[in-house]
């Protein structure tokens, strides 16, 4: 889902919640270690990997069947090609993210600029709302994501997808991406300005037992708990963002459906690697693949 951006608050990069934001798998009961699948072509094989955008440092989720892919692929696919671009990332979010003429205060009720303030103290933000007071909602709500995600003990920085990258340019192996950064951000910084809003007030409905949430995720997603990511990150932006889960879901998974039915006409070994929400519900990217007469398979645990 979305790469890593940077605030200029100073608080630590934040996966947007696609995943997380957003942070961020198909039902079937829950297996021991993360979803791995598998889609072949006449000469070509694609391994499909749903990643979380945040772990708790030293987490071990590499499975043998994870490693036996990587080892085997010549390619990694990844969202974004550079998920660890701080540099891009600032410059983006200062212009997309930012909006001081129009601060937060006087966007929100008192009511709940009140509850903002209470949330981002809660999380070590020290001045509170004035922190997020020149973001667009968009951005306040990632930002307050990610200092949950902080606070609850995870490192926005040690996700799967900068280790991935880290392994396979050490490797020397040509790293590609979906999309870029800024179409990244745009998913965002383009919404209707009254959807932002609901975005934020959301973020901080949910907000008290966001941490809990966070832990129930990790846990789902390495066991490959397919159902219980699907219920808790798709579910949870399908049912009250219609129109943005199209946007950040449907669209881009059948968008990169084609570009993967198009690498299986080829031939070779790549590693896909995308947020595991995207490998996740009935608008999967499996489900995508399928309606174009491509079989994908589960691999690892059942084997």
């Amino acid at each position: 889902m979305i790469g890593n951006i940077t605030k200029r608050s100073g608080a630590a990069p934040a996966g947007v919640i696609i995943a997380g934001v957003i942070l961020l798998l198909a039902c079937r009961p829950a297996a021991s270690e993360p979803a791995l699948w598998l889609a072949k072509g006449p000469k070509a094989t694609i391994y499909l990997f749903g990643t979380i955008h945040v772990l708790k440092k030293d987490a071990a989720w590499e499975s043998r069947a994870i490693a036996q892919a990587l080892a085997q692929s010549q390619e990694l696919w990844l969202e974004i090609p550079d998920p660890g671009d701080t540099k891009e990332a600032q410059t983006l979010t200062e212009q997309l993210g930012f909006d001081p003429q129009h601060p937060l205060s006087a966007k929100l009720p008192a009511p709940v600029l009140a509850h903002l303030d209470a949330a981002a103290k809660a999380v070590g933000m020290q001045q509170g709302e004035k922190t997020l007071e020149p973001m667009r909602p968009w951005l306040a709500s990632v930002a307050l994501e990610n200092a949950l995600l902080v606070h609850a003990g995870y490192d926005p920085g040690g996700g799967v997808e900068p280790q991935l990258l880290r392994r396979a340019v050490a490797a020397g192996k040509p790293v590609r991406g979906f999309e870029s950064m800024a179409e990244q951000l745009h998913f965002f910084a383009d919404m209707a300005p009254a959807l932002e809003l609901q975005m934020l007030e959301n973020t901080l409905q949910d907000f008290d037992k966001g941490a809990l949430e966070i832990d129930a995720l990790a846990d789902a997603w390495m066991r490959g708990d397919d159902a219980g990511i699907t219920h808790a990150i798709v579910d949870e932006v399908r049912k009250p963002f219609p129109a943005l889960y199209r946007t950040l879901f449907v669209e881009r998974n059948e968008a990169w459906a084609a570009a993967i039915a198009e690498m299986l006409q080829g031939s070779g070994v790549r590693f896909v690697a995308v947020g595991a929400a995207h490998l996740a519900g009935p608008d999967s990217v499996q489900a995508a693949l399928k309606r174009r007469g491509i079989a994908v398979e589960r691999v690892g645990a059942a084997d």
